[in-house]
């Protein structure tokens, strides 16, 4: 069997770069390869709000982080997309594009003008059908695959309240949130409409693309030809090779496309000994420099339930509240910059006054839930008489790693967010721990509908006069992903500007793992933009 691409993982962005290679060259033969299922069909995926009931199933790849060290050893639960369009069959629906400062600061670190914002506008364009038609069309598509939807349109009961709350606290209300520059309140934006969920497979569509699900890929071949490693064929797990005349490119996410390079023999040369693997490449930075973005929940009993302020009250009923996440604004905030300094400082950070953090102004998400999602407190019940606020750090400084397990395809990878590793990273999510607390405990609008704080046994809830060592504690106890993994086949580190694996011709990587820095979003939005972008640059060198 030989094809012209073949296209490791048919998540988000291996769904996209095989639906656009085809569109672009109808008589080239494509193969993508999925180890999940096509869900395309299935109501419970289809509906987009039913998203936490996917993870831990069989569409999920079930991923637990290695203990913390940070979190007081704690082992996390990880989530990724285990089925044909990957995480976008299975997320949250967040459509947030990030702070263009993030993509020129990628642009710096490359230095190719190509992945600044300004040039990168295009692609995040052509992606989506925005749901205002007169919004401005020098920031905006009108004619994508993918579909948004504002939350605004639900109008939750708490809504009046919680804008108010933020206001008067000076967060600028914003009505793009998705123009390039975040910062202020503004409405959540989710990729599905009417509550139905867009899958990359499904919204791009993969007609004349053979495509393979429920099969699991062992290694990438590579073979020296004249002298030169090139990448001539997969592996799957049962032992069928497939050979590619063209190009391989792996969309494996991640967790797993570094999991893949290193089963290729191309990784950290003492790594690969470990398992018993030949060193095709030695590729010292395969695994390193992983990020996620992740955050702390608090919970907060409402003065009035009856009122049905939130999931699981009775009175809470309307149907189009159903139709999307119970969340109506995303909150996008810097923090001091003498604060900053002094963490990086701390962080022992050479010239902490240039570092990329204080170059962008991100570093906060901030939201109110209305629903009781339930970490590590089992008096936290569904019941309508509590909603969630979460503080997210956006620009993580803290770095990670994804290394093998063993030499088994089929085994986890060894998963190290290092999560809260840094001062920096706990210095933003005090602040946003901080900034929570004044919008629902100290503002006037805020007094209106919360009543206390509810914590575990045995702690006490935070106040205005909390110090940073309670706060601290809180982080340890409490911080949980956002399901953004990203970094882990870094741009500039592992594969160059135009996603090429460093030593070795015709291999490429393309999705999340190949950011080289944070961005200020839910990365579906830049995860399709890389896709968009990997696959001109592929057909300009074909």
């Amino acid at each position: 069997m030989t094809y012209d691409f073949i296209i490791i993982g048919g998540g988000t962005a291996g769904s996209v770069l095989a639906s656009r290679l085809h569109q672009a060259t109808t008589t080239t033969s494509i193969l993508l390869i999925e180890a999940g299922p096509d869900v395309s069909t299935r109501a419970d995926v289809l509906d987009g709000t039913q998203w936490p009931r996917l993870l831990r199933t069989e569409l999920d790849w079930c991923d637990v982080t290695v203990p913390q060290r940070h979190l007081n050893g704690r082992e996390l639960p990880n989530f990724a997309g285990r089925a044909l369009g990957g995480s976008s069959a299975t997320n949250a629906g967040g459509w947030t594009r990030g702070e263009n400062k993030n993509y020129d600061t990628w642009s710096r670190l490359l230095s190719d003008p190509r992945w600044s914002y300004d040039n990168l506008l295009p692609y995040f364009r052509k992606i989506e059908t925005h749901f205002d038609p007169h919004s401005d069309p020098a920031v905006h598509g009108f004619d994508g695959p993918i579909k948004t939807e504002p939350a605004a349109r639900r109008q939750y009961p708490l809504r009046d309240q919680v804008k108010t709350a933020w206001t008067s606290l000076g967060v600028a209300h914003k009505t793009d949130m998705n123009d390039g520059d975040p910062i202020g309140l503004g409405d959540l934006v989710e990729n599905r409409v009417d509550g139905r969920r867009s899958i990359s497979s499904s919204a791009y569509g993969l007609e004349g693309v053979k495509v393979l699900t429920d099969t699991l890929v062992k290694r990438v071949v590579v073979s020296e030809i004249d002298g030169v490693k090139v990448a001539t064929a997969v592996e799957l797990a049962d032992g069928t090779i497939i050979e590619a005349s063209r190009e391989i490119i792996i969309s494996a996410g991640a967790y797993r496309s570094p999991q893949i390079l290193l089963l290729s023999g191309l990784g950290p040369r003492d790594e690969l000994a470990q398992h018993g693997i030949e060193t095709v490449v030695d590729l010292p930075d395969v695994g390193r420099h992983f990020q996620d973005h992740c955050a702390v929940s608090q919970w907060w009993k409402l003065k009035e339930p009856e009122k049905g302020l939130s999931v699981g009250s009775p009175a809470f009923n309307n149907p189009i509240y159903f139709k999307g996440n119970a969340v109506d604004f995303v909150v996008t905030q810097p923090v001091s910059p003498e604060g900053l300094l002094k963490a990086l400082a701390a962080d022992a950070e050479a010239n902490p006054e240039l570092h990329p953090l204080v170059l962008q102004r991100g570093h906060l998400e901030l939201y109110i839930l209305y629903a009781a999602r339930n970490q590590q407190n089992p008096a936290i019940v569904p019941d309508g008489t509590h909603i969630t606020t979460s503080a997210v750090v956006m620009l993580p400084t803290s770095r990670g790693s994804i290394r093998l397990r063993d030499a088994n395809p089929a085994s986890q990878p060894l998963i190290d967010p290092n999560y809260a590793a840094t001062e920096a990273d706990r210095y933003v999510l005090r602040e946003g721990l901080r900034l929570i607390h004044k919008v629902v405990r100290e503002t006037a609008a805020g007094q209106e509908f919360v009543a206390s704080e509810t914590v575990e046994d045995g702690f006490s809830p935070i106040s205005a006069e909390s110090t940073d060592d309670e706060l601290n504690d809180l982080i340890r106890r409490r911080l949980g992903t956002m399901f953004h993994p990203a970094g882990s086949v870094a741009m500039g580190k592992v594969v160059d500007s135009e996603l090429r694996v460093h030593g070795v011709e015709r291999l490429r990587v393309v999705d999340a793992s190949v950011m080289p820095s944070p961005v200020v979003g839910h990365i579906q939005n830049a995860v399709y933009m890389i896709a968009e972008r990997a696959a001109d640059f592929i057909l300009g060198s074909v």
